[in-house]
Order: structure tokens, then sequence, then C-alpha cells
């Protein structure tokens, strides 16, 4: 009995660790006032972090006005963009950086989309069937991602805010995501995470 009580237990502990890990912590939105904390600076700029916090942890996930973005340290720049794919809304703060013809690109993991840090546009390797022989290149499909300049002030690191009068296809699913999470897009299954 006694055994079967310590089982209980030990499987209700892994339990809530599971929750716990899965669910994960909540991202502060840095531009609300309910956080109390981090605002609007007076130049427009919004505080994102300690440069050298950002440094050590290579990328984080901070949310401005409830949109989530991710700014990566990569190289030695900063760079910051939607944190969600514009093809399917992947989280880009999982996915991993490549360098593709001098380019540093974020990989998207769900569907393998690759995005300059730089700027914005997604890439693709295709074929021009005029040449004699066509060998594969990596050509731009234009910008699809939205970047947020990242400026470094006295060992703080802000972003400016988005220009909204011009659109890019990441906008839909920043803003889908930011109304409703993961139910909103439909988070694909654990196998079709992993591909």
């Amino acid at each position: 009995m006694l055994d079967l009580i310590i089982l209980s237990l030990h499987f209700f502990i892994c339990f809530l660790i599971f929750i716990a890990i899965w669910y994960g912590p909540k991202d502060v939105d840095l531009h609300s006032s309910s956080t109390g904390g981090a605002e609007t600076q007076p130049d427009g700029l919004i505080f994102i972090g300690k440069e050298d916090d950002i440094k050590k942890s290579q990328r984080i996930t901070p949310k401005i006005d409830g949109r989530e973005i991710v700014v990566f340290y990569h190289e030695g720049k900063f760079h910051a963009l939607d944190s969600r794919c514009y093809h399917e809304g992947g989280p880009l703060c999982f996915g991993e950086i490549e360098d593709i013809d001098g380019q540093a690109c974020i990989v998207c993991p769900w569907h393998k989309f690759k995005i300059t840090l730089e700027t914005g546009e997604g890439l693709y390797k295709g074929i021009n069937p005029q040449e004699p022989s066509p060998t594969p290149k990596w050509q731009s499909k234009g910008v699809k991602q939205r970047i947020y300049k990242v400026t470094i002030d006295s060992g703080n690191v802000y972003v400016s805010p988005p220009d909204f009068s011009v659109s890019f296809d990441s906008d839909y699913y920043a803003e889908k995501y930011k109304q409703g999470g993961e139910l909103a897009i439909g988070k694909p299954s654990r196998s079709e995470d992993m591909e």
C-alpha cells in the first residue's frame, strides 16, 4: 500500500513538472501599463532589456503592446523581428541561425523557412530554367518578416516602435497570436513540431 502511495505521489509530481515545462513562464508585456516596469522612453524607443543579459541568453522574446517579438544577439549584432514566422506562424525563437550566402538567417522550426535577420527577407533555393545548366541558387522572396531597429544606449537595449503604415506577411500571425495565442493559430502536433 505504501508503494502505491509513493508511486502515485511520484506520478503527480512528474505531471506537475510536465505542466510547468509545457506552459512555461509567461512573458512580460514591456509596453503595458500593468507591468509597472519598462515603458516607452521620451524619444519613442521601447526598453527591451540589459545588453549583457541578452548577450548571455543569445535571444529573448519580449512583448510590445501584446505583440511578441524575438531579439537575437548573433555574431556581435542585435536583431529584432516578429517572433512568429510569416509562413504559418512558427515560433522563430526556437529556430536555429544559419549562414546563407553570407547572411545570418533564422530557420523556422516548423517548416524550415529561412528569413534574414538583417532585412526580414524570405529566402528560397531556386533555379533559372533559362540557363544552359541551371544550378540552384539562394534567391529572395522579398521582405516578409517585420524587423525592428535596435538601439544600444548605456548598456540598455531598445527597439523602435513598429511602423504599421507598411504591412508585412508576418503581421497576420503576430496579430493572430496576440489575440489568442497558440489556440488561435492551431498548434501543430508534436510530430509536426519536431520535423
